[in-house]
């Protein structure tokens, strides 16, 4: 099923999840138990996230440094039917357009088309990905929305081949990502808006933000979208801080403030204890939303489902 046709037929906020292939060499058996941990939620769908090849120099024996690229986390698809065809949740890859060719991402919706998954989340990307020169004809998507018109013009029978007449179209539900404290790459809200509008007029049916730790950041958006006309159902995104270091990694990486109060708590607390803290914060952010009938809640899980069963025991669910 479409995740938007989920969101459409619930009863109440639905509960989601965002996972992590392994790194290259890595084993499997992580993420089958966490996998079997987040079914007893009955999630309707779980995001898988995709990554490109980087441009990685490892030093030899010889003290040279030897220039490689290589994707670190493969296994996307893989995981992709895993979660559709094992567990019989719907399977939410993520489509990115740095660091892969159009003729690239033509070929991995087809493949996720024939497995019979119906959903993906299109978005740009991290910019460190190795950027492929476009030899032989090859193009590439350079922005979010661009990436969201390739797929709504496979959803109507449009390849990139001009001859291929009589294609047949994929069915795809499209999302798309949201940023509350605007995308680090706009000059304000207001334009970074206006960019999500673009992309919800290509074809994009629901929009995952993401993490915040203020509530009150995600209803302003939710209301300054509205105001442009975005009415398209808004996935809040939740990530539980877990460890000191996440206080100073989060906001680095991903461009979000953390409230002081949280700040304050944790830097005062033992380590073993941040996890707890950051459990609580979570839990009362989730009841608030709860009250509010957002559509859905997601969590960005990674591999770790230890936060995730203390929040929901935590919260009753």
């Amino acid at each position: 099923m479409k995740v938007i046709e989920h969101l459409q037929n619930r009863k109440d906020t639905v509960i989601s999840f965002e996972i992590i292939p392994p790194k290259r060499g890595g084993s499997i058996r992580q993420l089958i138990d966490v996998l079997d941990d987040l079914k007893k939620f009955n999630p309707p769908f779980i995001d898988i996230t995709s990554h490109a090849a980087e441009v990685v120099y490892e030093e030899t024996k010889q003290g040279d440094f030897k220039v490689r690229v290589k994707r670190k986390r493969p296994g996307t698809l893989g995981i992709c039917a895993l979660i559709q065809h094992k567990y019989n949740i719907d399977a939410v890859p993520h489509v990115i357009c740095n660091g892969f060719t159009k003729e690239e991402t033509e070929d991995f919706l087809i493949e996720l088309h024939y497995l019979g998954i119906e959903n993906v989340l299109a978005i740009k990307g991290d910019d460190a990905a190795f950027q492929k020169p476009m030899t032989f004809g090859r193009s590439a998507n350079h922005f979010a929305v661009d990436l969201v018109k390739q797929i709504s013009n496979m959803n109507k029978g449009i390849y990139l081949e001009e001859s291929l007449l009589d294609a047949f179209p994929t069915n795809f539900s499209v999302g798309i990502a949201g940023y509350p404290e605007k995308h680090f790459e706009a000059p304000n809200l207001k334009t970074d808006l206006s960019f999500t509008s673009e992309k919800v007029k290509a074809g994009a049916d629901y929009i995952v933000t993401q993490m915040f730790y203020d509530n009150q950041k995600y209803i302003s958006y939710v209301e300054e979208a509205k105001k442009i006309g975005i009415n398209i159902p808004i996935i809040p995104g939740i990530k539980i801080i877990t460890s000191k270091s996440q206080i100073k990694s989060i906001p680095k990486n991903f461009f979000i403030d953390v409230p002081e109060d949280l700040i304050d708590e944790i830097l005062q607390a033992d380590e073993k204890n941040v996890m707890e803290i950051g459990v609580n914060w979570a839990a009362k952010q989730v009841e608030d939303l709860l009250n509010k009938n957002v559509p859905s809640v997601h969590f960005y899980i990674m591999q770790n489902a230890k936060p995730i069963k203390l929040l929901m025991k935590k919260i009753g669910y």
